[in-house]
């Protein structure tokens, strides 16, 4: 039984220990209370804001109703979807509304970083109203690779809004095995 399909690799490690050293946040309260409940406070706090990750809704962050400090990246977060196959890994990272020329891929160590910028603008005039929308942000993705990634072969396409990253897998050394000999006593 192979143990790693069951414990899938941490793509977001790098990502993860970034974002908690960016901008922490700040309580006021936790100063008051005994160590044991300010311990309890974080762990209910990562817990929803796991459960606020996991259905992708930015602003049911419980920390924006507790501290004044919010993770702004939270918003320009572009969803990652990651699958494998034995001889590739495939990342496609959702940017509708972003071109091709602000979108920057960068291999550094063990991290791919997928990083751009998004600049929309729609402008509408009639005869007695006028109305333009504009959205621009930043964002960035870093992803670990795993240990069987082949970085020197990494390909990336963009089409309709959707960029995909092919990372071919090293084959991997099987061990060899040995037999061993069983004696009776």
């Amino acid at each position: 039984m192979k143990f790693d399909k069951l414990v899938p690799w941490n793509w977001f490690k790098r990502e993860e220990e970034r974002e908690g050293a960016l901008l922490p946040v700040r309580r006021d309260f936790d100063v008051a209370l005994p160590e044991s409940f300010a311990r309890l406070q974080r762990e209910i706090d990562r817990i929803f804001d796991e459960f606020a990750r996991d259905f992708a809704l930015p602003l049911a962050r419980w920390d924006r109703v507790f501290a004044p400090v919010t993770r702004a990246a939270e918003w320009f977060k572009p969803s990652v979807e990651i699958s494998a196959t034995d001889k590739e890994y495939t990342v496609d990272v959702e940017l509708p509304g972003v071109n091709e020329k602000d979108i920057n891929i960068e291999l550094v160590g063990d991290s791919l970083r997928i990083s751009g910028e998004k600049k929309q603008e729609k402008e509408e005039k009639g005869k007695d109203f006028y109305r333009s929308e504009r959205a621009y942000g930043s964002f960035e993705r870093i992803l670990t690779l795993p240990e069987d990634a082949d970085a020197e072969n990494i390909a990336a396409k963009f089409k309709n809004g959707v960029l995909t990253v092919t990372i071919p897998r090293k084959a991997q050394a099987q061990p060899e095995a040995k037999k061993i000999e069983v004696k009776t006593e």
